[in-house]
């Protein structure tokens, strides 16, 4: 089964609902920027699922939530977050080859930071939705 099938098929509409037209659809407001398509290629895909899944550990949500205010080391982190130096680093590896850590040698110590802004956005909106609904 594909990860796209059915994307292009017609919705059901309820028998008894209005047809819609452009003028009672938001979707077709004029002055409504026009969405992205949604269908993307299987390896856009598989690589968003990917980095989703390198940010869906509590510990590597609060990396990444402390390297958006700045560049840290693993001990600025350990300090910050509470946790083992073992387990920072560990976390740090899979933010790493994810692409969304990157690390630079100062000396004898490696100070992180983010590669961009897209993922800090994705991460302060997953937070933000979940205390939403709380």
């Amino acid at each position: 089964m594909s990860i796209v099938a059915g994307a292009g098929a017609a919705p059901e509409r309820d028998a008894d609902a209005p047809a819609r037209t452009p003028a009672n659809d938001p979707a077709h407001d004029p002055a409504r920027p026009a969405a992205p398509n949604p269908v993307r290629s299987p390896a856009a895909l598989t690589a968003a699922g990917d980095l989703l899944r390198a940010l869906a550990a509590p510990v590597r949500i609060a990396i990444v939530l402390q390297l958006r205010e700045s560049s840290l080391c693993v001990h600025d982190l350990v300090d910050a977050l509470g946790v083992t130096q073992p387990l920072i680093s560990q976390h740090l590896r899979v933010l790493k080859t994810a692409g969304v850590v990157e690390g630079e040698r100062h000396g004898r110590e490696v100070v992180y930071s983010l590669v961009d802004d897209h993922l800090a956005h994705i991460v302060v909106d997953a937070v933000a939705h979940a205390e939403e609904n709380r």
